[in-house]
């Protein structure tokens, strides 16, 4: 049985209500599994956080059927690491290709499109379009339920980090990090 890809495409400034409204929805159904409802509550409202940034530097994709946005995801040329814990002094600071990882960014399925491939799809999008910009290596912070396809994709994990919202709320996740090279795992 052939499973049905929808198609994937560079989101717009137009798409981010659609894209906001996925990310909030993903977390609410996703994150019960992993986290309390506090903390699911929290990152619902502080993690599910579009940044407009990525849609403008041409770095976010979005996987639409039927004219729905069901998964997103991107990178980022940026410093800034994910959406969560505040705002840093140096987030929009440029990254050097040659020293410094590219970041994935803000990856979200809506729940009854997980494990069909749209989150391999944006994360090997993201790759190519890093090592086309002369990236070498990929990082990224993971909530705990995007773990698995980090792993099956090829990252490992770094260490163990705790994002503590801008309510107080700590929100148990991983850093992780690939070569740009470096071929998948195995399928997930």
């Amino acid at each position: 049985m052939t499973t049905y890809t929808p198609p994937q495409r560079a989101a717009t400034l137009a798409d981010a209500p659609a894209i906001s409204a996925l990310m909030r929805a993903s977390v609410l159904e996703l994150f019960p599994r992993f986290y309390d409802e506090r903390q699911t509550l929290s990152a619902a409202e502080h993690i599910a956080s579009l940044d407009l940034r990525l849609i403008e530097d041409g770095t976010y994709f979005v996987h639409e059927a039927d004219g729905e946005i069901v998964a997103c995801g991107g990178w980022s040329r940026r410093n800034r690491t994910h959406a969560g814990a505040g705002d840093a002094a140096d987030d929009d600071r440029p990254l050097d290709p040659a020293t410094e990882p590219a970041r994935v960014r803000a990856m979200f399925v809506r729940a009854d499109w997980t494990r069909r491939g749209l989150g391999r799809a944006i994360l090997e999008s993201c790759r190519l379009a890093a090592k086309a910009e002369g990236f070498g290596s990929l990082t990224l912070t993971a909530t705990l339920p995007g773990v698995p396809l980090y792993l099956a994709f090829g990252f490992t994990e770094v260490e163990r980090v705790t994002v503590t919202t801008p309510d107080g709320v700590d929100v148990p996740g991983a850093v992780m990090a690939r070569d740009i090279d470096e071929p998948d795992s195995i399928e997930a």
